[in-house]
């Protein structure tokens, strides 16, 4: 049963200690299966940044474990931190922050040079495929600042699967488009999910998106409600 479970935590706790002690998470348990496409949502303050922040080995200033592919990460340095993560999580944020100067294709390979595992010419492949994917093929050489705001999300997507991660999390992934864009955004993460078994975990707002995802975890002042 193990084997189909992507991510996991035990009686996660965080507190705040300023100004004063404050518990923004109670004693969360949870699991997330292997290509489930699930929303993280609340209101304001009901801490869902804060357990992302968690769930991205970020944040390690907390009580209880977290697991990913079956590896306990809670107590590990911060340098095999960073190292996991850049080869087990892809992170799809409100902004794009791609850089600017830099080619559509150059800004999907970043994380996979930063990796060192493949060669140059195979990680180009792999970023020409994964902007093939998402219909941006044609706009590979271009700078990404010379492309729309949909379409920049769709360069921060192909980035983020580059190095074929275990999951990527999405912090408001749709919370900077517009409707048209914000629907071909959540089904490109539909599609990521059924057709390549890859998990995704997303914060949002947006209630329409989230109603769609596999399923929904619901925070109010710390605790899961559903």
């Amino acid at each position: 049963m193990k084997e189909t479970i992507a991510l996991s935590v035990n009686h996660l706790q965080k507190y705040f200690y300023v100004p004063n002690k404050f518990q923004v998470l109670k004693d969360l348990s949870f699991e997330v299966k292997k290509g489930e496409f699930l929303s993280l949502i609340g209101k304001s303050g009901s801490g869902k940044s804060t357990l992302l922040y968690i769930l991205s080995t970020m944040d390690t200033d907390y009580q209880g474990e977290l697991f990913i592919n079956n590896v306990l990460l809670t107590g590990k340095k911060q340098n095999e931190l960073a190292a996991f993560r850049n080869s087990n999580i892809g992170f799809v944020f409100q902004f794009h922050y791609l850089l600017p100067e830099f080619s559509v294709i150059d800004n999907v390979m970043l994380p996979a040079l930063k990796l060192k595992t493949k060669s140059y010419d195979e990680i180009r492949a792999k970023a020409m495929e994964n902007l093939n994917l998402l219909g941006l093929k044609e706009q590979a050489e271009k700078q990404a600042n010379k492309l729309s705001g949909g379409q920049q999300q769709r360069v921060a997507i192909a980035r983020a699967l580059i190095n074929d991660p275990a999951i990527i999390m999405g912090d408001e992934p749709t919370g900077n488009l517009d409707s048209k864009n914000t629907q071909i955004v959540f089904e490109i993460f539909k599609e990521l999910a059924k057709e390549r078994g890859q998990t995704i975990i997303a914060v949002t707002h947006d209630d329409d998106f989230a109603a769609n995802c596999d399923r929904i975890i619901e925070l109010q002042d710390g605790v899961l409600l559903k």
